[in-house]
């Protein structure tokens, strides 16, 4: 359920843009979500209108796009998109994460 607080935050932010930039209307909020972030796209999905309720994002679309967990590899030197918990290539357990725990507002689209 730390969707909806994560929702709320989302929503925070909206609402301080709006103070800052005089915007009256969220139109669309689209957001990075790593894959290995904990976060379910589907939980924000379904909390955020509770969330927007009597804010400048009620009523705004909400996308999400899904970075997929990467790593790199000392032992063989592979870089690319991770499959499970060691080295496609090599199979080594002793990897770097260099993508998938993101969680951001890639933007927002106001009126």
């Amino acid at each position: 359920m730390h969707e909806l607080a994560i929702m709320q935050s989302v929503v925070g932010v909206c609402e301080r843009e709006a103070a800052e930039r005089g915007f009256r209307r969220v139109e669309s909020i689209k957001l990075a979500v790593g894959a290995l972030s904990g976060f379910e796209p589907g939980c924000m999905f379904e909390f955020f209108p509770a969330a927007a309720a009597g804010t400048v994002a009620e009523g705004a679309r909400l996308e999400t796009r899904v970075i997929p967990a990467a790593i790199e590899c000392p032992d063989c030197g592979y870089s690319g998109e991770a499959h499970g918990a060691e080295c496609p290539r090599c199979g080594g357990a002793g990897f770097r994460l260099t993508q998938g725990r993101e969680f951001y507002i890639d933007s927002i689209e106001v009126e």
